[in-house]
């Protein structure tokens, strides 16, 4: 799952918030210095992607990108599936998608210091150009994957999955919502086992 995703799943947990978003920044055992609950939102963001890369239907999804996209197409995936979260926004959270998300902008300036250097040069562009509520939006989801092929040197080509997004709109957020139901159901398990102990 992308950013937004890994952010609803540490269900209001400032902390666990933390670590479920730096994830991708920390190799191997590398965290050991961060605060425990930072730890262990780190360890939920690696179980949810172990189970979201293992799922039938994410599979699926990834499965009809695979073609054009090889092995960028699971990366398309979440971004896609983060689409349809900020889209369907009110059927997951009673708080507006833009009081949510400035929240967690205020939470991450307030906790810079311990922040990874990656993830620190990356928040003031995500901050100025609101990535999180534009996520909701397909210009906001095509700048996205434009951002991310520029990032594989143009060989990834994601910038033209907005058409595919585009052609299979219906079967890409049936898929979502499936998943998305059953996603939330496993991370809040995780969160319990991992987290309140």
């Amino acid at each position: 799952m992308n950013f937004l995703a890994h952010i609803y799943l540490s269900f209001g947990d400032d902390e666990i918030t933390i670590g479920n978003f730096i994830a991708d920044s920390i190799r191997g055992n590398k965290y050991k210095h961060l605060p425990d609950r930072i730890q262990k939102g780190i360890l939920l963001h690696r179980e949810i992607d172990t189970y979201t890369d293992a799922h039938p239907i994410t599979r699926l999804s990834s499965k009809r990108l695979h073609q054009n996209y090889s092995h960028y197409s699971r990366v398309i995936v979440d971004i896609f599936y983060d689409h349809f979260l900020a889209k369907n926004w009110r059927q997951y959270s009673d708080t507006p998608l833009d009081i949510y998300v400035d929240k967690f902008y205020d939470l991450l300036e307030d906790n810079i210091t311990i922040l990874p250097d990656g993830t620190k040069r990356m928040i003031p562009y995500m901050i100025s150009d609101n990535w999180l509520l534009n996520y909701a939006k397909m210009e906001g989801i095509s700048r996205v994957l434009k951002g991310m092929n520029r990032r594989t040197n143009n060989k990834s080509k994601m910038n033209f999955a907005i058409l595919d997004l585009e052609e299979n709109y219906e079967a890409f957020e049936l898929e979502f919502t499936g998943f998305f139901n059953e996603l939330v159901v496993f991370s809040k398990q995780k969160y319990t086992s991992i987290c309140e102990y």
